[in-house]
């Protein structure tokens, strides 16, 4: 696959469906190139297209990736975690699968706090829980609202799989970002990935002072 194909999977996996002209002027080629190399991709399956209405004129066509498209995009789990978390309930219960979940918790917010105890700001702090997830293959990103308000953004589920066998898992996320980043700080879900949106994001607002302790679990 060619280095223009494979950064249109990019472009549509972090930054959701484009019409034919965006993802020209991303990739700075021009419209018939990008038709060429959409329609490659359409053939293998890995992206498809709708006619979206804009007024007057032709519609656009809006691209976006198929699930053999976000498939292109691995995920670090393979078929003996799925065994595992099913051999687990069937021996251990849930309550069992339930305390694994804390333990794996409890280790990331340790790891996490590491990295953020000695932020000195909150957008610091917000930027480098972004940084851990990215480097855990989440592809993550932050935006800033405005002066105490960030969306951090997930592109990528690396244990997708797993996650919808087990979504105590995702929830179990949000309360380690909620530990990491301290009392001064508000989470919220905003885009789930389970609830049918293309990647999971979360709200995060400072309502208090920022201590420096605030990160450690």
């Amino acid at each position: 696959m060619t280095g223009n194909r494979q950064q249109l999977l990019l472009i549509l996996k972090t930054l959701g469906p484009g019409s034919t002209s965006t993802l020209a002027n991303r990739l700075e080629i021009t419209l018939a190139g990008v038709r060429k190399h959409l329609k490659l991709l359409e053939q293998d399956g890995l992206v498809t297209a709708n006619n979206v209405a804009k007024g007057v004129g032709r519609p656009d066509q809006v691209w976006r990736l198929t699930q053999s498209g976000h498939a292109q995009f691995p995920d670090t789990h393979d078929g003996l975690t799925l065994d595992l978390i099913g051999s687990i309930r069937s021996v251990f219960g849930e309550t069992g699968l339930d305390k694994l979940i804390a333990v794996r918790e409890t280790e990331t917010a340790t790891r996490y706090a590491r990295t953020l105890s000695n932020a000195t700001s909150a957008r610091q702090k917000v930027e480098r829980l972004a940084r851990l997830r990215s480097e855990e293959g989440y592809m993550a990103e932050t935006a800033e609202l405005d002066d105490r308000t960030w969306r951090l953004s997930e592109n990528h589920c690396p244990v997708c799989a797993a996650a919808w066998i087990c979504q105590r898992l995702c929830r179990s996320e949000l309360a380690v970002f909620q530990k990491v980043l301290g009392k001064s700080f508000a989470v919220e879900r905003g885009e789930f990935l389970m609830d049918g949106a293309r990647r999971c994001s979360y709200l995060i607002r400072l309502i208090g002072p920022v201590p420096a302790e605030s990160a450690r679990p």
